[in-house]
């Protein structure tokens, strides 16, 4: 059961300027301001997460699965119309009490390879 360790396919994503002013709008941010910061949730966990859930080794029972933590660390962040690349690992997968905690982190890159952010959340899946 457990996927610690396992590293899934680096995936691009463009920064697309019609979805960030939307985004922008929908937080009440200030559009002068750039790319928010939260909007790593689209391009760096959000693009990766899939693979993760959608693993047949990794068995994640996704009606059982809470969201139970999230931190970002940003080196910079993206522009609009830029494409950046994700990658996603388990950092962790065990269990206690009958309950599975799963790491998983990603890494964001931008094309020339400089770093954009790296994203970590613990998934806990229910008995």
């Amino acid at each position: 059961m457990g996927v610690e360790g396992k590293t899934y396919p680096a995936v691009d994503a463009l920064i697309e300027p019609e979805r960030v002013t939307a985004f922008v709008h929908a937080i009440g941010a200030d559009p002068a301001d750039g790319v928010p910061p939260t909007f790593a949730a689209v391009y760096s966990l959000g693009v990766t997460a899939p693979q993760l859930f959608g693993d047949p080794e990794a068995t994640i029972d996704f009606a059982k699965l809470l969201h139970a933590d999230q931190e970002f660390e940003w080196e910079r962040h993206p522009k609009p119309g830029e494409t950046v690349t994700s990658q996603g690992r388990v950092v962790s997968d065990i269990s206690r009490r009958g309950m599975r905690f799963v790491t998983f982190e990603t890494h964001t890159t931008a094309e020339d390879g400089s770093g954009v952010c790296r994203s970590r959340a613990l998934f806990v899946i229910r008995p």
